[in-house]
């Protein structure tokens, strides 16, 4: 997706929106760094990918990884966050024109959803960094993760019930305004 992107016309106007998007994602994690798996993050990958699309919605994501650890730490878990984050934007991206992002209810559920997906890919990370690769070890770091998972679930339910009509508003206002075309066959 990365290079796909990187080989595809994008004008000037379209990356500052991207780079600010993947600027607000990242710095958004900071002043929840205290509250394990709370963020608005996901959100703001979410948003961004219904209005530009999957392939964007996926280096938002990724971008979101890789800048937000500067601040918080860069560490053998940063690539595997920088997938996940990209998933959630390219799987948005993807679902965009459904009623699965068009309707608030089924868009919080995405959001829940995607709070445990996160947290169930980061933890294959965790599994394969242990000297002990047995059934109950998998089984106790997903069960020792419910918590954060959970939490990270329920804050993505919280930013998008509070904020994502009117982010995808604006966004959307931004992209006709600026004349935004994204063109690409994945968004």
């Amino acid at each position: 997706m990365i290079i796909r992107f990187e080989r595809s016309d994008v004008n000037s106007k379209e990356l500052v929106l991207i780079a600010l998007l993947i600027a607000i994602a990242a710095v958004s994690r900071v002043p929840f760094a205290g509250i394990p798996s709370v963020q608005p993050t996901t959100f703001v990958i979410i948003v961004a990918a219904i209005v530009l699309g999957a392939e964007r919605g996926f280096v938002i994501g990724a971008g979101a990884a890789l800048v937000s650890n500067m601040f918080l730490g860069q560490g053998p878990w940063t690539p595997w966050q920088m997938v996940s984050w990209g998933l959630v934007g390219w799987t948005a991206g993807v679902l965009k024109d459904t009623f699965i992002m068009k309707n608030m209810s089924t868009r919080l559920l995405f959001g829940f959803v995607w709070g445990f997906l996160f947290g169930w890919i980061m933890n294959v990370w965790v599994v394969i960094g242990m000297e002990n690769h047995s059934w109950s070890t998998f089984v106790s770091v997903y069960v020792a993760s419910f918590y954060f998972d959970l939490a990270h679930a329920l804050s993505n339910l919280f930013f998008l019930a509070a904020f994502s009509s009117r982010w995808v508003r604006v966004l959307a206002r931004f992209k006709r305004k600026y004349g935004l075309v994204i063109a690409s066959s994945s968004n």
